[in-house]
This record gives structure tokens, C-alpha cells and sequence, in this order.
């Protein structure tokens, strides 16, 4: 985790990290089968920052995460999530995510952003569970509860899962 002085400074340098796509993954896990079968795998990352302020509470970050990206291992269920009945990743290629403001607790820290699917931005907080900086390079660990119905995601009500937990293990260079 971030450490932070008497003034909320990081030891962090601030600055721009630009995110890796390639090093970095963003994972899930559900349940479908009427909450039976866990169904889990990943999304591709297309691309991101990280702007990290001083204070540490003003740090940003935005991401873009490739809808057609979807991966469960289930080819037929892979097609089905992409199209216009969950993501309808052909009109709306991008699941967006901007971070704007970082709060601390005695535990941790949470990143306040919204996240925005099939044109549909919610408020979602990511729990920032470690933050480390090696050499130029930023490394941060973050976990999220994404409820799709909030998006108009309601396709197959009980036969899949409600709400994804989201797991992001990001690597970005400044």
C-alpha cells in the first residue's frame, strides 16, 4: 500500500504512468446456473493512465477496457456476452473507467470513479489493496463490485450472475 506522510504525500513520485495492456489484467468471476457454476476470465486492456497527485488524494485514472475483449473460456458464451444482449461490444467497443479522487481509511485506500458501459455511467469504487513503485515502474492491485443491472444489463435474470467481482492487477512506466 501506498505510504503517505503527515500531509497525505505519497512515496509515490507524482506523475503520469502510462498502463501496460500487455502486463496487466483486469479478471472476473461470477456465478450462472442460477448462482450454481462459477463462471470466470478476463477482459482485454486497451489502454490507460494513472496520474498520481500530491496529495495522493487528488491522484486520477482512467482506462479503457476492450468490450470485444471478453474472455470466459466458453467460446459460444464469449459471442453471446458480446453482442447487443450483455455488452454490444460492436456499438460500444469500450468499457471506459475514471478514477477521480482517492480516499484513505485506516485499511487502505478506495479509488471513487465511475465507469461507464453501453453509455451507461455508475458510480464504482475500486479498493486499492497494493501500490508499489520499482524503478519508473507502478504496480497496483485493485478489487470491484460491478452490478449489471445498473447498466440495463438485465439479460437472463437468475440464469447469470447479477454482479461481477473484478480483480485488476496493473502494471504502467512512467
Amino acid at each position: 500500500m501506498v505510504t503517505a506522510g503527515p500531509e497525505g504525500q505519497s512515496d509515490i513520485e507524482p506523475g503520469t504512468y502510462e498502463i501496460e495492456p500487455g502486463a496487466s489484467t483486469v479478471r472476473f468471476a461470477t456465478r450462472a446456473m442460477f448462482g450454481l457454476v462459477p463462471v470466470r476470465g478476463s477482459f482485454a486492456l486497451r489502454e490507460g493512465r494513472i496520474t498520481v497527485s500530491e496529495p495522493v488524494e487528488a491522484s486520477s485514472v482512467e482506462v479503457v477496457i476492450d468490450a470485444g475483449g471478453f474472455d470466459s473460456g466458453n467460446r459460444k458464451r464469449d459471442e453471446h456476452v458480446k453482442s447487443a444482449d450483455f455488452l454490444d461490444a460492436a456499438a460500444h467497443p469500450g468499457i471506459a473507467y475514471r478514477g477521480t479522487g482517492v480516499s484513505r481509511t485506516a485499511e487502505g485506500a478506495t479509488l471513487q470513479g465511475e465507469l461507464t458501459v453501453k453509455g451507461v455511467t455508475r458510480p464504482v469504487a475500486v479498493t486499492v489493496d497494493a501500490v508499489a513503485v520499482e524503478g519508473g515502474r507502478l504496480t497496483a492491485r485493485g478489487t470491484a463490485t460491478v452490478d449489471r443491472y445498473a447498466f440495463d444489463i438485465t439479460t437472463a435474470k437468475g440464469m447469470t450472475g447479477r454482479r461481477l467481482t473484478l480483480t485488476l492487477d496493473i502494471v504502467a512506466s512512467r
